[in-house]
């Protein structure tokens, strides 16, 4: 569910797209993103940071679309995204004790604290680099291939790329495996 829940603007937006275009796709994912945010409030009673950063530049950048009738700047929300993200990232290996992946995966592996650097440095390039392929799908090509790209080229590669440091990890890594305390 979580996951249906996280990508339902996304994919929102994708099929509205398909069936009208992209000013009512645009319209459809904001909506998407205001109902992702309020169902994640009534089943946790708490905010996720992410859903709340995706509703704001909805609301931001498909605003200006939809008030300025220039597909641009929705095609920037990608981009965004990706570049806070690899930010955040790149951040977290000089704030805190912990990276950002060492907190997200490090209660399911034990791995070498340079290790944890380099996964962490890894995804960081990773967003940047996704940032900037958006940019290159949004602006090179038509709107509807951009659309496309946004959906399976974004979801693809992430995928791909989590598969590939899945590899890496599970060739150097321990498991952490919880004690059963009935024993």
């Amino acid at each position: 569910m979580k996951f249906f829940l996280d990508f339902l603007p996304v994919l929102v937006f994708f099929v509205v797209y398909k069936m009208e275009d992209i000013y009512a796709a645009t319209v459809a994912a904001i909506v998407a993103s205001i109902l992702q945010v309020a169902v994640h409030w009534f089943q946790h009673r708490k905010f996720e940071k992410m859903h709340l950063i995706t509703l704001g530049l909805m609301v931001v950048l498909g605003g200006a679309t939809l008030i300025s009738q220039n597909e641009d700047f929705i095609k920037w929300k990608p981009t965004v995204i990706n570049w806070l993200f690899g930010l955040v990232m790149l951040g977290s290996q000089f704030i805190g004790k912990k990276t950002i992946v060492e907190r997200m995966l490090g209660e399911h592996f034990i791995l070498p604290a340079v290790t944890w650097i380099k996964l962490n440095g890894s995804w960081a390039v990773f967003f940047i680099a996704m940032g900037c392929l958006n940019l290159y799908v949004a602006f090179s090509f038509e709107t509807n291939t951009w659309v496309n790209f946004k959906l399976f080229g974004i979801m693809g590669l992430t995928l791909l790329f989590m598969t590939a440091q899945l590899f890496y990890i599970s060739k150097i890594a321990s498991l952490k495996v919880k004690q059963d305390d009935s024993n």
